[in-house]
């Protein structure tokens, strides 16, 4: 069910009732198996509940210890390409001494392999079964970008204590599915905007102010310190990057193949980098376009896991709504050519709210838009965007909004998170 989004924003109370039907979601899984999950689960949980009243009886009606198992620090990441969001986090809390877990939904994880003496890495399985283990979790506080915390399958266990949000993207935190970050305990934010989004969905919906809290983007900072040392190439000729989302709304659903041909046509060396997701969701029109347009000397397909190099290479980025637009922007400082492509705001928390979408007002500031009607020109687009001043003064406007205490978010984010703790273990023995 699509609820039309026209009616006046302030009518809360009904709009809350016919949205929530929004995030019953055939994405998140099968309905039969997320119930039997959690029956699996609220047995497990009673098991262990039995086991300590055992445990109790046995020891002649002493007081047993039933929080021996309790993590003080957990991160959850629900895919392995959050490890680069995470791992500056990580390096710090080792650096310092303290430990901490590192749940992770995906085998191949980086983080089950990493360095860190005080970071264990933990797969604790795929989809359901990730959320089955998050859900009876005894932790201090969990730190995760995954949304949708008491919405979908991810629910709060009564034993952590404190749940934190980090964004992994510098971009609208609206941007999320309905009641994305609404039961949370707390946010961690880039920007001024972000915060008074947040603010005005709690108004909205009568919750209680979380604990916001603007450390900026540590995974841009290590980006960008990664850049400095680089060693500096001269690049023969002009390269530009076509890196795609996926999706209906995507740039190759959108233009198809054209948008090669068109590309190809300029004379500049083109790399394509699809979103990993496409390979998946869009497996046979990825396919196709790799068969009709073949790795050449002027046409390089690239995956690898790491987009730093290709990112460093190239001198202009072609994309639509992806958010590596503001990673190469915002760090690189090359412009951009973002598609014209449709936002269905409707299931997404910016349905709520009367203000400006940022991401749509930085935008024009730091590129042009690509349509269908300027697609045959798309080189002169190009030139002119490498050219002109204007869109290096408006790369750094949204730099200063979107980017606050550069060099600074890992350092911000652990004292936080480190206090916290500190705060909620007193209130715990003051009980």
């Amino acid at each position: 069910m699509v609820v039309e989004c026209n009616s006046h924003k302030g009518q809360t109370e009904g709009r809350q009732g016919m949205n929530i039907l929004l995030y019953i979601d055939p994405g998140t899984g099968s309905m039969l198996f997320a119930i039997l999950i959690g029956i699996i689960g609220t047995l497990n949980y009673l098991m262990k509940n039995w086991i300590v009243k055992l445990r109790f009886v046995l020891s002649s009606g002493k007081k047993v210890e039933t929080n021996t198992d309790k993590l003080p620090f957990v991160i959850f990441s629900d895919d392995k390409r959050y490890w680069n969001v995470f791992e500056p986090i990580c390096r710090e809390f080792d650096r310092r001494g303290v430990d901490m877990v590192y749940m992770t939904a995906s085998p191949d994880d980086p983080a089950l392999e990493n360095p860190y003496e005080h970071i264990k890495g933990e797969f604790i399985g795929k989809n359901n079964r990730a959320f089955a283990k998050m859900n009876f979790l005894n932790a201090g506080i969990v730190l995760s970008t995954t949304p949708g915390l008491d919405v979908y399958q991810w629910k709060r266990s009564k034993d952590v204590q404190y749940y934190v949000h980090m964004q992994h993207a510098a971009n609208d935190i609206s941007g999320y599915r309905m009641f994305g970050v609404d039961y949370f305990d707390a946010v961690m934010l880039s920007g001024e905007y972000q915060v008074q989004e947040v603010r005005d969905l709690e108004k909205l919906r009568g919750l209680p102010e979380k604990d916001l809290i603007k450390i900026g983007i540590p995974y841009m900072d290590e980006m960008s310190k990664r850049l400095e040392q680089a060693p500096q190439e001269k690049m023969e000729g002009r390269t530009v990057l076509l890196a795609p989302s996926w999706g209906k709304s995507s740039i190759f659903q959108k233009y198809g193949s054209r948008i090669l041909e068109v590309l190809l046509k300029t004379g500049y060396h083109i790399i394509v980098r699809p979103h990993p997701q496409s390979f998946t969701s869009e497996k046979e029109t990825i396919e196709k376009i790799m068969r009709d347009y073949p790795a050449s000397d002027q046409l390089e397909w690239n995956q690898d896991n790491d987009n730093f190099e290709v990112l460093r290479r190239a001198d202009i980025l072609v994309s639509d709504f992806s958010g590596i637009i503001f990673d190469f922007s915002l760090v690189y400082d090359k412009p951009v050519i973002y598609a014209d492509t449709e936002f269905d705001n409707s299931p997404y928390d910016a349905w709520w709210l009367d203000t400006p979408y940022w991401t749509f007002t930085a935008l024009p500031r730091i590129g042009q838009k690509l349509t269908m009607d300027n697609l045959d020109s798309l080189r002169e687009m190009i030139d002119e965007c490498i050219q002109d001043p204007k869109y290096a003064k408006g790369r750094q406007e949204a730099r200063e909004e979107t980017w606050e205490y550069k060099g600074e978010g890992t350092k911000r984010a652990v004292e936080y998170l480190l206090d916290k703790y500190e705060t909620l273990t007193q209130v715990t023995e003051e009980k």
